[in-house]
């Protein structure tokens, strides 16, 4: 299976429009691949509270049309990203979409856990409340985004309901670089998955982002990291050694204080 992270650079003086066309033509040369991953919150920038109300959109709004062509032009699985979504009833939400190679929607998930303590995004936006797994040919995937990686029992509850293969889509501070690397390996190894993780690069709102996207396998081994700057990450890996290590090393099996098995929402 090939897939590519697409570590796209937020730069405050590009508009939204243009990156949302900027981010189509980088899906569009990935023609060939079998998955598409994007970071989180690319069309405004994750750490830009200040325009989320602004740039805020329905689920079917403009970077959901643009992303659906993107997905059916190059026919590609998309993992979009994610954007700031305004619901029905006005609440905002930070939202991912996933689009089969025909660019029909596949699954929408709103991230669980906000992250601010007590400002930003975790006073701004409100918290979904259903796990997203995703089902393509090769793989099943499970859909998390930047602050749930530090939640590992969000994980283990993707991997109950099929995931093999967990998507983080982020916007990681450079500060804390050293925790993206750490925690995306340990999600893969205590949950015998692998682990694409994909961030931005730039710097929105004063804040450095670290890039450094990543591909970890089951056994917790680096296929692939990008640097810091934009750029598209592409690895090939073996959808089949999620179970063959599960088989081999059968940990997943001796666990006596699971969680109950979640829903999932689609």
């Amino acid at each position: 299976m090939r897939a590519s992270l697409i570590q796209i650079a937020v730069d405050p003086d590009e508009s939204v429009n243009s990156r949302r066309q900027r981010a189509a033509s980088l899906i569009a040369a990935q023609r060939g691949a079998d998955l598409v991953v994007l970071p989180e919150l690319w069309p405004v920038g994750a750490f830009a509270y200040t325009a989320f109300a602004d740039e805020a959109e329905p689920l079917q709004g403009p970077t959901h049309d643009i992303m659906s062509k993107a997905a059916a032009d190059a026919g590609v699985w998309l993992h979009a990203g994610s954007f700031v979504e305004r619901a029905a009833d006005g609440t905002l939400y930070n939202t991912t979409l996933a689009f089969t190679p025909e660019g029909e929607r596949a699954a929408a998930y709103r991230k669980i856990h906000r992250f601010g303590f007590d400002k930003g995004e975790a006073v701004m936006m409100g918290a979904g409340e259903e796990l997203v797994t995703v089902a393509l040919p090769q793989t099943t995937l499970g859909l998390a985004t930047c602050y749930d990686l530090r939640f590992p029992e969000m994980f283990r509850g993707l991997v109950d309901a099929g995931a093999e293969t967990l998507i983080v889509a982020a916007g990681w501070p450079e500060r804390r670089r050293a925790h993206w690397t750490l925690l995306a390996r340990a999600r893969a190894v205590e949950n015998q998955s692998y682990v694409l993780a994909v961030g931005t690069a730039g710097t929105h709102a004063g804040i450095q982002q670290a890039g450094h996207s990543i591909v970890v396998d089951p056994w917790g081994e680096v296929l692939a990291e990008a640097g810091a700057d934009e750029e598209v990450l592409t690895v090939e890996f073996d959808p089949s050694k999620v179970a063959a290590t599960r088989e081999q090393f059968p940990a997943l099996k001796d666990r006596r204080l699971g969680l109950a098995r979640p829903e999932t929402g689609k």
